[in-house]
Protein backbone atom coordinates (compact mmCIF):
# COMPACT_ATOMS: atom_id res chain seq x y z
CA UNK A 1 0.00 0.00 0.00
CA UNK A 2 1.39 3.44 -0.94
CA UNK A 3 -0.44 7.29 -0.54
CA UNK A 4 0.82 9.31 -3.98
CA UNK A 5 0.27 12.94 -3.95
CA UNK A 6 -0.46 14.77 -7.07
CA UNK A 7 1.44 18.51 -7.06
CA UNK A 8 0.36 19.70 -3.10
CA UNK A 9 -0.60 23.05 -2.65
CA UNK A 10 -0.72 23.10 1.30
CA UNK A 11 2.57 22.14 3.41
CA UNK A 12 0.43 21.45 6.46
CA UNK A 13 -1.49 18.55 4.68
CA UNK A 14 1.76 17.11 3.21
CA UNK A 15 3.51 17.36 6.81
CA UNK A 16 0.11 16.20 8.31
CA UNK A 17 0.26 13.06 5.73
CA UNK A 18 3.96 12.15 6.10
CA UNK A 19 3.51 11.76 9.65
CA UNK A 20 0.34 10.02 9.42
CA UNK A 21 1.95 7.60 6.96
CA UNK A 22 5.16 7.36 8.84
CA UNK A 23 2.86 6.20 11.62
CA UNK A 24 0.99 3.61 9.46
CA UNK A 25 4.51 2.35 8.14
CA UNK A 26 3.05 3.09 4.78
CA UNK A 27 5.14 4.44 1.50
CA UNK A 28 4.49 8.13 0.26
CA UNK A 29 5.30 9.17 -3.26
CA UNK A 30 4.64 13.09 -3.80
CA UNK A 31 4.16 14.25 -7.87
CA UNK A 32 5.90 17.51 -8.01
CA UNK A 33 5.92 19.97 -8.36
CA UNK A 34 4.73 21.22 -5.09
CA UNK A 35 2.64 24.57 -4.33
CA UNK A 36 5.67 25.69 -1.43
CA UNK A 37 9.39 24.71 -1.36
CA UNK A 38 9.70 21.33 0.38
CA UNK A 39 11.91 23.34 2.99
CA UNK A 40 8.65 25.18 4.48
CA UNK A 41 8.42 25.79 7.87
CA UNK A 42 4.92 24.41 8.17
CA UNK A 43 5.87 21.06 6.46
CA UNK A 44 8.45 20.07 9.18
CA UNK A 45 6.02 21.83 11.99
CA UNK A 46 3.13 19.43 10.34
CA UNK A 47 5.45 16.70 9.79
CA UNK A 48 7.25 16.82 13.46
CA UNK A 49 9.89 14.58 14.12
CA UNK A 50 8.35 11.63 11.79
CA UNK A 51 10.65 12.76 8.65
CA UNK A 52 13.47 9.97 9.47
CA UNK A 53 10.74 7.53 9.70
CA UNK A 54 8.64 7.77 6.59
CA UNK A 55 9.55 5.99 3.30
CA UNK A 56 8.71 8.84 0.80
CA UNK A 57 9.53 9.51 -2.75
CA UNK A 58 9.65 12.44 -4.38
CA UNK A 59 9.24 12.26 -8.37
CA UNK A 60 9.71 14.99 -10.62
CA UNK A 61 6.45 15.23 -12.58
CA UNK A 62 3.47 12.76 -13.58
CA UNK A 63 5.67 11.05 -15.79
CA UNK A 64 7.96 9.91 -14.07
CA UNK A 65 6.04 8.59 -10.89
CA UNK A 66 4.61 6.43 -14.01
CA UNK A 67 7.30 4.94 -15.06
CA UNK A 68 8.05 3.93 -11.23
CA UNK A 69 4.22 2.85 -11.06
CA UNK A 70 4.82 0.76 -13.73
CA UNK A 71 8.00 -1.44 -12.40
CA UNK A 72 5.39 -1.71 -9.40
CA UNK A 73 2.51 -3.64 -11.02
CA UNK A 74 0.00 -1.27 -8.71
CA UNK A 75 -3.28 -0.60 -9.10
CA UNK A 76 -3.61 3.68 -8.96
CA UNK A 77 -7.10 3.76 -6.74
CA UNK A 78 -7.86 7.82 -7.62
CA UNK A 79 -9.60 9.67 -5.24
CA UNK A 80 -12.14 12.10 -6.07
CA UNK A 81 -15.01 14.14 -5.09
CA UNK A 82 -16.23 13.01 -8.75
CA UNK A 83 -16.68 9.17 -8.30
CA UNK A 84 -19.41 7.60 -7.57
CA UNK A 85 -18.35 4.28 -5.59
CA UNK A 86 -17.80 5.18 -2.21
CA UNK A 87 -14.30 4.19 -0.67
CA UNK A 88 -16.12 1.75 2.36
CA UNK A 89 -17.90 -0.31 -0.95
CA UNK A 90 -14.52 -0.69 -2.39
CA UNK A 91 -11.99 -3.75 -2.60
CA UNK A 92 -9.11 -2.61 -1.91
CA UNK A 93 -5.34 -4.91 -2.70
CA UNK A 94 -2.55 -4.79 -0.67
CA UNK A 95 -0.57 -3.07 -3.28
CA UNK A 96 -2.64 -0.14 -3.92
CA UNK A 97 -1.75 3.30 -4.78
CA UNK A 98 -3.79 5.61 -3.15
CA UNK A 99 -3.72 8.79 -5.36
CA UNK A 100 -4.95 11.93 -4.29
CA UNK A 101 -4.61 15.68 -5.73
CA UNK A 102 -4.00 18.85 -5.18
CA UNK A 103 -5.92 20.94 -2.63
CA UNK A 104 -6.46 23.60 -5.24
CA UNK A 105 -7.63 21.53 -8.70
CA UNK A 106 -7.34 17.91 -8.37
CA UNK A 107 -5.87 16.11 -11.12
CA UNK A 108 -6.19 16.99 -14.42
CA UNK A 109 -8.08 15.04 -17.00
CA UNK A 110 -5.41 12.91 -18.36
CA UNK A 111 -4.22 11.89 -14.61
CA UNK A 112 -7.60 11.32 -13.96
CA UNK A 113 -8.33 8.83 -17.29
CA UNK A 114 -4.64 7.04 -16.38
CA UNK A 115 -5.84 5.69 -13.06
CA UNK A 116 -7.56 2.34 -12.72
CA UNK A 117 -10.08 2.96 -10.22
CA UNK A 118 -11.85 6.01 -8.77
CA UNK A 119 -13.15 6.35 -5.61
CA UNK A 120 -14.62 8.99 -3.44
CA UNK A 121 -15.71 9.80 0.39
CA UNK A 122 -19.71 10.27 0.16
CA UNK A 123 -20.31 13.62 1.96
CA UNK A 124 -23.14 15.51 2.78
CA UNK A 125 -25.44 16.97 -0.05
CA UNK A 126 -23.77 20.58 -0.95
CA UNK A 127 -20.74 19.79 1.15
CA UNK A 128 -17.60 20.25 -1.94
CA UNK A 129 -14.41 18.14 0.25
CA UNK A 130 -12.35 16.99 3.11
CA UNK A 131 -9.18 18.60 4.37
CA UNK A 132 -6.88 16.39 2.04
CA UNK A 133 -4.95 14.63 5.21
CA UNK A 134 -8.29 14.04 6.61
CA UNK A 135 -9.39 12.39 3.45
CA UNK A 136 -6.07 10.54 2.77
CA UNK A 137 -6.22 9.25 6.42
CA UNK A 138 -9.82 7.72 6.35
CA UNK A 139 -9.16 6.18 2.51
CA UNK A 140 -5.91 4.89 3.87
CA UNK A 141 -7.61 3.18 7.52
CA UNK A 142 -10.25 1.49 5.52
CA UNK A 143 -7.88 -0.19 3.06
CA UNK A 144 -5.60 -1.18 5.25
CA UNK A 145 -8.15 -2.61 7.11
CA UNK A 146 -9.02 -4.48 4.60
CA UNK A 147 -5.85 -5.64 3.52
CA UNK A 148 -4.99 -6.51 6.99
CA UNK A 149 -2.20 -4.50 6.55
CA UNK A 150 -2.27 -2.05 10.18
CA UNK A 151 1.30 -2.31 11.63
CA UNK A 152 1.66 -3.61 14.79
Amino acid sequence: MRVALYQPDIAGNLGTILRTCACLDVAVDIIEPCGFPFSDRSLKRAGMDYFDHVDFTRHADWDTFLSYVDSLSARIVLLSSKAQTGYHDFTFQPDDILLFGSESSGVPFDVNQRADERITIKMKNGMRSLNLAVSAGMALGEALKQTGQFST
